[in-house]
């Protein structure tokens, strides 16, 4: 089962292979037993990526609960002893990795040794929390999703420009003149409008936008992190939650561009599978980083 697992996440027989130390005929001969156990396919071959059959993507649920129980009976029996073990697995939004994971990572296995961190940064805004243990998630206000997670913070997107772009382009005084200014727009796949769409900062999110501006893309990227040093450069205005932008903003190497406008309000979400038992060293994680945030060491979230 744990075999089977590593090669549904992994996505393929080698790359399995070196996760579980073994060699890939070694996976390919239990995956071959397992379904002639089974007299059904768990997995489709194609020459560039092995995927789930649909009979494989309900035994992978299955697995995963049969595999926590035996963990969470594991954990309960070491909890006795303090000595709590294992691998954690965690799935985290890239620019979430940066602000919470790698932090407190070091500080996390000094204080649980026995506990082994296996991160994976997945830029899908929703990925399969199934596959993990924990799942750290960036979400609009107020969205519509039957995971079950816990709010670690909320906090407002906000425009922000550089003083060296101001000093060269000046600020717009007003959300319509936002279109005559040059942006830096982070456009998912799939999104082909360039525009910023404003509420009052006293607006609720389930109100219509007070604007909607389209606007002269600079730059257009995939890729949160990258923003930030290309605003920083004075490459032009973007949106940033103000809790990753304040560090930025008491430095006075940001500014904020329309006080009293907001392009939207954000939850950062523990998210957790859906699973009876939360296992001991999820649960120690979570209010490590719960902890952590409270007392204000991570705060750009």
């Amino acid at each position: 089962m744990q075999v089977f697992l590593s090669v549904a996440q992994e996505g393929g027989f080698t790359a399995a292979a070196r996760r579980l130390s073994m060699t890939t005929p070694h996976v390919t001969r239990h995956i071959a037993a397992l379904e002639n156990q089974l007299g059904t396919r768990l997995l489709q071959r194609t020459t560039r990526r092995v995927s789930l059959t649909a009979a494989g993507e309900r035994y992978a649920v299955r697995v995963r609960e049969i595999l926590e129980a035996v963990d969470t009976a594991s954990a309960e029996v070491q909890s006795k002893t303090s000595a709590l073990s294992g691998v954690l697995r965690i799935v985290a939004a890239p620019s979430l990795t940066d602000a919470l994971v790698s932090p407190l990572a070091a500080a996390f296995r000094e204080q649980y040794p026995g506990i082994s961190l296996d991160v994976y940064v997945d830029a899908h805004p929703l990925p399969d929390l199934n596959r993990y243990d924990l799942g750290f998630l960036q979400v609009p206000e107020g969205y519509d999703s039957s995971i079950v997670a816990r709010t670690l913070s909320t906090s407002e997107a906000i425009l922000c420009a550089s003083p060296t772009y101001i000093a060269r382009h000046g600020l717009p005084q007003t959300p319509e003149e936002l279109a005559q200014h040059m942006c830096v727009l982070r456009r998912p796949a799939g999104l082909h409008r360039d525009s910023f769409s404003l509420w009052r900062s006293d607006q609720k999110m389930d109100e219509p936008p007070s604007h909607d501006i389209e606007v002269q893309a600079a730059i257009t990227i995939n890729q949160t992190a990258s923003i930030l040093q290309m605003v920083l450069d004075g490459a032009g205005i973007a949106t940033f939650t103000m809790d990753s932008a304040r560090p930025f903003l008491n430095q006075g190497v940001l500014e904020q561009v329309l006080p009293g406008w907001i392009t939207g309000r954000y939850c950062v979400l523990a998210a957790l599978p859906s699973r009876k038992h939360l296992p001991e060293r999820a649960k120690a994680f979570l209010d490590f980083v719960f902890a952590a945030h409270k007392a204000q060491l991570i705060d750009r979230c």
